[in-house]
């Protein structure tokens, strides 16, 4: 991951870090294989750079499966915005930084 405000959730610190936050968390639920995973992480990097009350960071289905079985991920990359532990949003796909954006102002 390029940035440092990006974090790494995993199966273990996932109800701690996310479910359990005080702040919004937004999700990026990707795999090193996946060609638009790659591409939208540059991206994510800059909305958690441009977002510091915003916890934002990935989850790699690979090596943390169940995270994403326990909220269905069937295609990545798929990103959820998490409030008060609770899924607000959900993006399937490559989206504009400006409607994430938008969702995150929004929570």
């Amino acid at each position: 991951m390029a940035s440092d405000a990006v974090k790494e959730f995993t199966d273990a610190n996932f109800d701690s870090e996310v479910l359990k936050s005080d702040s919004a968390v937004l999700v990026d639920f990707w795999a090193p294989w996946c060609g638009p995973c790659r591409q939208i992480a540059p991206m994510i990097d800059e909305l958690a750079e441009e977002n510091p009350g915003v916890s934002i960071g990935k989850v790699n289905i690979d090596e943390n499966p169940g995270v994403a079985q326990k909220f269905g991920i069937n295609s990545i990359p798929t990103l959820l915005l998490f409030k008060n532990g609770e899924v607000s949003e959900s993006f399937v796909g490559i989206r504009p930084k400006a409607a994430l954006q938008e969702a995150i102002s929004s929570v």
